[in-house]
């Protein structure tokens, strides 16, 4: 029987200047709609078979939007959205979608706060103490230089199950891998911390990076979270400025094939059914 695979971080939009600003001129790959016909089309030929779509703009519509396109896609497994987190409302806004089975996480775009100890504020805590109640996992995304204040969020919350999205971005342009591998080692010490095994190309240079380069930094983050605690994720459509979804498949599927049948089995599918909690 066929290993199950789930795509456990991608993206879906209807692309405007307005509502998707990140994307400028100069990723005109990704200035165009992606939705789940188009994801679709990839997965099956990459031999993924499910996926978990995750917010991409910070409102609370983009949420039911992709609530709206996961109830009509079986692959679609769930959805990580967005919602007001440091609003003192934000779990009135949770409970609206308390019912929709297919929520299974929250995210908010560290990355982008100008404050870098945006993750301390006592607002944004408030919000995350009350995503436990709904069941809703927490995305991080952030870079490499917020892995130390990260580390003191996760420790605020010990029941609350984290999810590190691309790696927490180490600087792979540079080859930089210190003091990325000693923080996000410290990290994985924290039980409730998963990590996705995503969005690593295109930290390289998109050009000129090589299958060789990413190696170390795959390797690390299988040894410090186990490949109970690693999931798989293409970010696609934003992998496209540096690599085809295929390729990235194929290029994970090389560097997990030294492990176990039953650890490919977890990196694949089985991480992500645990920390999402899907069905």
């Amino acid at each position: 029987m066929p290993m199950l695979k789930i795509d456990a971080h991608h993206h879906l939009w209807k692309f405007s200047t307005a509502e998707y600003g990140w994307i400028s001129e100069q990723m005109p790959v990704l200035r165009h709609d992606f939705l789940p016909d188009d994801l679709h089309k990839v997965m099956a030929q990459a031999g993924i078979n499910a996926s978990v779509a995750v917010q991409a703009r910070q409102t609370v519509e983009e949420t039911r939007w992709l609530l709206e396109l996961a109830g009509q896609h079986d692959f679609m497994k769930g959805v990580v959205g967005w919602a007001p987190l440091v609003d003192p409302g934000v779990a009135a806004e949770l409970e609206k979608f308390a019912g929709n089975p297919k929520l299974k996480g929250i995210r908010h775009v560290l990355q982008d706060e100008v404050d870098e100890h945006y993750m301390l504020r006592d607002d944004f805590n408030r919000g995350i103490s009350e995503l436990k109640a709904f069941h809703l996992a927490y995305d991080v995304l952030i870079f490499e230089r917020h892995l130390p204040q990260t580390i003191q969020f996760v420790d605020k919350h010990p029941d609350q199950v984290f999810v590190v999205d691309h790696l927490a971005k180490p600087r792979v342009r540079f080859h930089a891998v210190s003091p990325w591998a000693e923080h996000l080692r410290e990290l994985a010490k924290r039980a409730n911390v998963y990590c996705k095994i995503s969005g690593l190309a295109t930290e390289a240079d998109h050009k000129n990076w090589t299958e060789q380069q990413l190696d170390v930094y795959i390797d690390t983050v299988l040894s410090a979270f186990g490949p109970k605690r690693v999931m798989f994720g293409s970010d696609w459509p934003v992998c496209l400025l540096a690599i085809s979804y295929r390729r990235w498949v194929e290029l994970v599927a090389d560097r997990l094939a030294k492990l176990s049948t039953d650890e490919q089995a977890r990196v694949w599918s089985g991480t992500a059914t645990e920390a999402y909690r899907l069905s």
